[in-house]
């Protein structure tokens, strides 16, 4: 039987202190809008599991699948921004 004391320490080599980064932190900031719309859309499906949609149900389904493609798209305008500014240089 092969031990795997030896390799424990290589596994635990660095501490875990819990806390999330401050690189993590700014992508949650950046995404909390998405994460956002999406917990409402989720709340508005939730509601109508066990009956059958009223129109005020699916007026309100609709309106959080819009805000989280909005979110999306804003997400995804914002990182693309983030990426033309810190890419330098220009045409060959």
């Amino acid at each position: 039987m092969n031990t795997i004391a030896a390799l424990q320490a290589a596994v635990t080599a660095t501490p875990f202190d819990g806390e999330p980064s401050d690189a993590e932190l700014d992508a949650i900031e950046t995404e909390s809008p998405l994460i956002l719309a999406e917990v409402a859309l989720l709340d508005a499906q939730i509601m109508t599991i066990d009956r059958a949609p009223s129109e005020l149900d699916v007026r309100r389904i609709r309106r959080a699948r819009r805000r989280v493609l909005a979110a999306r798209r804003d997400l995804a305008n914002r990182i693309a921004a983030a990426a033309e500014t810190t890419v330098s240089g220009g045409a060959a």
